[in-house]
């Protein structure tokens, strides 16, 4: 019995932490309890030491000091502030009454309020709910098909896992041991590309069933001009001079921030991308104020309202990812700002009363200690697993799969999306990840010769974050399609508008609105693994490239320099026929020619 629990001891060590999980036993304590359970009888059989957990306490305080995860708190009160101030709800009915007028609008709005909501609160719960009481009754309204309104809602209210400045990200920077910003900017361009995919499944569903998505009818249209213009026209044309002020920045961006920051190098794209549009924003919200302090009638009603409702989230979001990518502050202080701008856009608002930031406090620290009772479970989880050479394991369980570094990386996220199904993206995150990032560090770099391993890894975790975010969709324990169906209509009821009885939304319906979006998420994910240069363009080099040339004429001017004051004993011999240094340059040339 001895020589059978010693030979099997890490797939038993699963088997016990799969044992409490299934017991209903909450996720914390049944990983520290699986690791204590059998760090102990690992002891008592001799395998480990008997001082195993002396270095424990240690370890749980230096979870505590950990700066990384302050981010987690602040940025939860930021959305939860920013969710119950109403922010949702104006954001919903603007952004729905500019696309309102062509088909598919609605969704088109829903898509783009979840992206800015995800990059503002965070919650998928959040999203989905307030998504689902404001918009699904309109879209049901208004003849849209149901399967493309409940999908929509649910699919737009997990782009919180993707878009930075994301809870997920923060654990799985953590967890892969990478900087958060890094994970932010590498998160970046995936995500928007998703966001990108939705519409245009969206744009493509309304051409070809254009039923489905019909248009806003114009007696639902509130913004209008006394003439009865519709007010697009000033809309389009602030959006214009502002996006042209985004794009001179951007011309003239590296010149103005590297002195700033004390920079040599070229500005990365999305650092660029994310001030340009902040100064856009900011223009924008000038203008806005001038026009209606000086009473110039020159913007619409439409505009104005755009401008109020939509450009203070924005401005905040980018003030705090500029600031993260600039490097001007670390993810913890931007995720503070952020906090902070939230509560004063909610005092500007009128919104902040004390029991609003006393739910708001209540909700953060729950999450947070949450958080922090999973990783200090998967602490005392870990130290058996470490301590049984668990990570060599799960190398040699990997390398008899086929395909090398890509089945790794197909099997893993096979196996994330399959636990999605059961488990939530925190457990994966914090069970799961710390068991195969020993492993994806070894392995993936061979998909990316000449990479830096940390930026292979923050590619890895921009995979899984991609992967985990399937986990809110996919049944039986889908997430947003909970969070949904605790707010569709359950029976069928009479429209408060039109007075028409709407049929009640069926399970069904939910769960089939969710297929086509997952699909689009994995298609997302492939795409990722395919071109890895989605992540990495993003992040840049952060080693310094050396100039072969300059490098030459400085070794020369050095030697020159000895040569003068007569300690070189080279020089006083006579010059060589051929140059040393001319040999060594040519050399270096010819092995980047082979690269």
């Amino acid at each position: 019995m001895t020589a059978f629990i010693t030979a099997n001891f890490v797939p038993l060590l699963f088997a016990g932490l799969l044992f409490f999980l299934l017991t209903g036993f909450p996720v914390a304590f049944s990983l520290g309890a699986t690791g204590l359970l059998f760090g102990f009888v690992g002891i008592e059989l001799g395998m480990f030491p008997a001082n195993l957990f002396q270095a424990l306490p240690l370890r749980i305080f230096g979870i505590m000091q950990n700066d990384t995860l302050l981010a987690i708190p602040f940025f939860t009160l930021m959305g939860i502030i920013l969710e119950r101030s109403g922010m949702a709800e104006d954001l919903l009915e603007t952004v729905g009454q500019v696309f309102g007028p062509v088909r598919g609008g609605l969704a088109i709005a829903v898509i783009l309020v979840g992206a800015l909501l995800a990059a503002t609160t965070g919650v998928v719960a959040a999203a989905v709910i307030s998504m689902g009481l404001i918009s699904l009754p309109i879209m049901l309204r208004y003849g849209y098909n149901r399967t493309i309104a409940t999908g929509t809602i649910t699919a737009s209210g997990t782009l919180a896992q993707a878009i930075p400045p994301s809870l997920v990200l923060i654990v799985l920077a953590d967890q892969l041991g990478r900087s958060v910003g890094d994970m932010y900017a590498g998160a970046l361009v995936p995500g928007l590309m998703l966001v990108g995919l939705y519409l245009l499944f969206v744009v493509i569903v309304s051409i070809v069933k254009p039923s489905w998505t019909p248009a806003l009818p114009p007696e639902a249209r509130i913004y209008r001009e006394p003439n009865g213009a519709s007010g697009h026209r000033s809309l389009i044309a602030l959006l214009t001079v502002c996006g042209v002020a985004g794009y001179v920045w951007s011309m003239f961006h590296e010149g103005i921030i590297n002195p700033m920051v004390g920079r040599d190098r070229p500005a990365p794209g999305d650092e660029v991308v994310i001030m340009s549009l902040t100064v856009a924003s900011f223009l924008a919200l000038a203008l806005a104020v001038i026009n209606r302090v000086a009473r110039l009638g020159l913007l619409s009603r439409l505009a104005e309202q755009v401008t109020f409702v939509l450009i203070p989230p924005l401005v905040l979001i980018f003030l705090v990812l500029g600031t993260i990518f600039l490097g001007v502050a670390t993810p913890t202080e931007g995720g503070a700002m952020g906090a902070a701008g939230a509560l004063l856009m909610a005092v500007a608002r009128g919104r902040l009363n004390m029991p609003l930031l006393k739910q708001a406090l209540v909700s953060t620290t729950r999450l947070s200690s949450f958080v922090m009772f999973i990783l200090i479970g998967s602490t005392v989880f870990s130290f058996t697993f470490n301590a049984a050479d668990g990570h060599i394991w799960v190398e040699h369980l990997f390398d008899s799969l086929p395909g090398g570094a890509l089945g790794f990386l197909i099997v893993v996220n096979v196996l994330v999306f399959i636990l999605g199904m059961f488990i939530d993206f925190f457990e994966i995150a914090f069970i799961v990840i710390p068991i195969l990032a020993p492993v994806a560090a070894k392995i993936l770099p061979e998909l990316m010769p000449g990479v830096p391993v940390d930026i292979v890894m923050i590619w890895f975790g921009v995979i899984i974050a991609m992967n985990l975010q399937t986990s809110f969709l996919t049944p039986p324990f889908g997430f947003a399609l909970f969070y949904l169906r605790s707010v569709a209509a359950r029976s069928d009821y009479k429209d408060r508008i039109t007075g028409e009885t709407i049929p009640a939304v069926t399970t069904a319906q939910i769960y089939k609105g969710s297929i086509a979006f997952i699909i689009l998420q994995l298609i997302m994910v492939a795409v990722v693994i395919a071109f890895p240069q989605v992540v990495s363009d993003g992040l840049g080099d952060s080693a310094p490239k050396v100039d072969p040339d300059k490098a030459l004429e400085q070794l020369r001017t050095g030697r020159d320099a000895l040569q003068q004051m007569g300690s070189d004993p080279a020089g006083q011999a006579g010059k060589p026929e051929r140059d040393p240094m001319q040999d060594l340059l040519d050399a270096v040339k010819g092995g980047e020619q082979k690269k």
